[in-house]
């Protein structure tokens, strides 16, 4: 009754919704691919053995460990253009893999594989008629690195009765960390086990190598409005003009490139775009305009200053910079990164105010590095069955 009730609701949001998404399609190029592959179905194939689905660009990075593990026939689903880009990148060339956006819920009943064996959805993602579906035709369901946060948590449980409904169709959940546990546990999940996150399971490669500065290159990676101002100012207040100080930013979100730019034109700096010059150390600032590029530029920095944590954003992947070795400076808005953090020796949290003092003394700061994680391969790859 349930599932019928929910399947009405979600048919008649569709409807409604139509003339909406059609717009974004029009008007908003961001959407051009995503919707029409979600809510139109364009360019889907649906046969598979395993289906794994990851929302978005970071939770599609996480399972890169996997690529040599695939060898059944395999559906990647995500939900965004950066994931959906990033998975093409990591998969495209694996003919037993097909990246497909995620269906809307309504048409997943005819579309799920007769033949699937195992459905393995990533974090949070708790879409109810993806793991009734495909406990239908016989899969094993999995919910992989799952975690709620401690600032969600509330609006999950405003909704528990939803969610013990989805838990009922969920084989295996493997979490992050006992406070996960705890949360999902008291939200009606089942078999709930502590595993940590797999991102730490990565090796982190460049696509291609930058000659290094022979000062600090600092960098601020995966900002969002209102980081960069605040970096902006505390560099320029200590490092400007000097020529063993350089500084690259950039942007957590594509559509943002041009929105930073602009900021940094109200600035007295010599700065410039990557897209245009480079890596080009002969500016003070460098806009990183341009994705996929994170990794080629922790490889040559000496200090990350990772964005997402000095505003309520929860932090990014702190495991990226930490394998480099870079020093890390980080705010205290890392609430969707705690299990990452645990997996990381040597790093700075501080805040706002706190920003000036720590880059005046960047000598005073040890490397960062990840953690031994050398046994949880192997113990993944048996719960997975691969």
């Amino acid at each position: 009754m349930f599932a019928t009730i929910y399947y009405i609701l979600c048919g008649i949001l569709y409807v409604l919704s139509l003339p909406f998404l059609a717009f974004l399609c029009i008007f908003k190029p961001k959407y051009k691919d995503s919707i029409p592959g979600r809510f139109f179905l364009k360019n889907a194939e649906f046969s598979g053995d395993v289906w794994i689905h990851a929302c978005s660009l970071g939770e599609i990075n996480s399972l890169e460990f996997l690529k040599p593990h695939l060898k059944e026939k395999t559906i990647i689903s995500t939900i965004t253009n950066t994931g959906y880009k990033r998975a093409l990148e990591l998969f495209g060339d694996n003919e037993n893999i097909e990246v497909i956006f995620l269906p809307f819920e309504i048409f997943l009943p005819f579309l799920m594989p007769k033949r699937l064996k195992k459905l393995i959805v990533l974090e949070a993602e708790l879409w109810f008629m993806l793991f009734i579906c495909a406990k239908n035709v016989g899969a094993d369901t999995i919910l992989l690195n799952a975690r709620i946060s401690i600032k969600s948590f509330p609006k999950y449980k405003k909704i528990s009765f939803f969610y013990k409904q989805v838990f009922k169709y969920i084989d295996l959940i493997l979490c992050q960390l006992e406070d996960d546990k705890d949360r999902l546990l008291e939200l009606g999940a089942k078999n709930v086990e502590v595993f940590g996150n797999i991102k730490a399971l990565n090796i982190f490669k460049i696509s291609r190598q930058f000659d290094r500065f022979s000062g600090d290159l600092i960098f601020a990676a995966s900002t969002h409005r209102g980081e960069e101002e605040l970096i902006l100012n505390a560099y320029m207040d200590l490092y400007i003009g000097l020529k063993n100080y350089r500084l690259c930013i950039a942007p957590r979100h594509p559509e943002r490139f041009d929105e930073v730019w602009n900021l940094l034109q109200r600035y007295d700096i010599n700065c410039a775009r990557f897209s245009e010059v480079g890596l080009d150390y002969n500016y003070d600032v460098i806009l990183i305009d341009k994705i996929g590029e994170l990794l080629n530029i922790y490889n040559v920095s000496s200090v990350v200053i990772l964005g997402g944590s000095f505003v309520k954003i929860g932090g990014h992947n702190p495991l990226e910079c930490a394998f480099f070795n870079v020093k890390l400076i980080s705010g205290v808005y890392i609430f969707n990164q705690y299990a990452l953090f645990d997996l990381i020796d040597n790093y700075k949290i501080i805040r706002d105010d706190e920003l000036k003092m720590t880059l005046e003394s960047l000598e005073s700061l040890e490397n960062s590095c990840i953690k031994n994680q050398n046994d949880k391969l192997d113990k993944l790859l048996k719960l997975l069955d691969f």
